[in-house]
């Protein structure tokens, strides 16, 4: 595939860009129909709800067009009740505001409590408060349900490759950091080269931040879509491997925190002794690569391709226990000429087990079913009658 091929793929599948043409059309089919069943003659309500019914997965479509045409109505409702009792004038604005935002806030409608206040503004403002109503009413339902209706019928992407990509891209970010540390651990750094290091590793909080709005569109999208199957177990699988990875990341901080520690107190001596520098550079580059590994395990659907890079994951991390044993001997030794240090030569060593031992295959397996449970007891005690009725079938 050509680069201007890719590109234009890549745009086509754009969050922004999905959402800006889906919007468009939603809110142009939207007023094409109210032109013909309200009574307005420019029913402008229709495409402003669907424009911002319609979002980029068919989940928050259902749920954000249900609390969008709750707060309308609500507020539609406290207009008439309103232009019945009192005119527009400025002491009653401010009453129906306030009465509007407190009912937004009853019929929880989350982010559209204002809402129900802009709406029931629109309504008074009129002079025939009944007839407006209530085309308003119509006007909301048909965006609500244009815009609802074009994901059912117009399936959204599935953003499971893209919360991938973010994954396995966080995942080379940490592996880099990792091989720079382990390289610079290996001479004689400077006490302020090892604290640039550590504000590198701080800053990977902000990447899994980024990382982690991406998944939570991919679980979106993932939800009540006819096109998935399994999506439960897709979900449980990268948010595992996500919560994975944010805990390698804690700890490469937690590490770098303790070298730059160690490197204070030794300079201007070397941080370890040659052999040791060398075998910790290894170790680090091992273990970068298991990270990398273990990203693509989580983000990889299909079997065949799954076997293989978790047969490659065991492999590395094989290897790179090896290496850490080989480290263990050394910084025991180390410790024993130098007792005084003896806390944070200890400390890296524990640092680097925890890493392995949360990128462990049976580690992971054991998260999996683990959540997989979690999710089943929760689902039995939020629909006990549905569970029941299950039950039943099956037997």
């Amino acid at each position: 595939m050509t680069a201007p091929a890719v590109r234009f793929v890549k745009r086509r599948r754009d969050p922004v860009t999905v959402q800006t043409v889906r919007s468009a059309a939603a809110a142009t089919v939207a007023y094409v129909i109210a032109l013909r069943l309200s009574p307005e003659a420019a029913p402008l309500t229709a495409p402003l709800t669907a424009l911002l019914v319609v979002q980029v997965t068919l989940y928050s479509t259902l749920t954000t067009g249900m609390r969008r045409v709750n707060a309308v109505v609500s507020g539609v409702v406290v207009a008439i009740l309103f232009s019945l009792l009192v005119g527009l004038t400025w002491w009653s604005l401010g009453l129906l505001l306030l009465a509007s935002l407190i009912t937004g806030h009853l019929v929880r409608v989350d982010e559209f409590v204002p809402e129900v206040a802009i709406s029931a503004m629109l309504v008074l403002g009129v002079t025939t408060h009944g007839d407006t109503a209530w085309a308003r009413i119509v006007e909301t339902l048909i965006g609500a349900v244009v815009g609802m209706g074009f994901n059912l019928l117009l399936a959204p992407p599935v953003w499971v490759e893209e919360a991938g990509e973010s994954i396995e891209e966080l995942a080379r970010r940490v592996r880099q950091l990792m091989l720079r540390i382990g390289e610079e651990a290996a001479g004689r750094p400077p006490a302020a080269r090892a604290a640039a290091r550590l504000h590198e590793a701080r800053r990977l909080d902000h990447d899994i931040s980024e990382v982690d709005a991406d998944l939570r569109q991919a679980e979106d999208s993932l939800r009540l879509n006819p096109r998935v199957r399994e999506g439960l177990l897709h979900r449980i699988v990268l948010r595992t491997g996500l919560d994975t990875l944010e805990i390698c990341t804690v700890v490469l901080r937690v590490l770098a925190r303790t070298l730059t520690d160690l490197t204070k107190q030794r300079e201007p001596e070397r941080l370890f002794e040659p052999e040791t520098g060398a075998v910790f550079e290894q170790l680090l580059s091992e273990v970068a690569d298991a990270v990398v590994s273990f990203a693509v395990l989580v983000t990889t659907s299909v079997s065949a391709d799954a076997e293989s890079a978790e047969e490659r994951l065991a492999s590395e991390l094989r290897q790179a226990s090896a290496t850490r044993d080989k480290l263990a001997r050394l910084l025991f030794e180390e410790a024993r000429r130098d007792a005084s240090q003896w806390q944070l030569l200890g400390a890296v060593l524990t640092e680097v087990n925890r890493m392995l031992d949360e990128m462990d295959t049976e580690h992971r397996t054991r998260r999996l079913f683990e959540e997989l449970d979690r999710h089943s007891q929760e689902q039995r005690e939020r629909l006990p009658r549905l569970t029941r009725m299950r039950e039943r079938l099956a037997r």
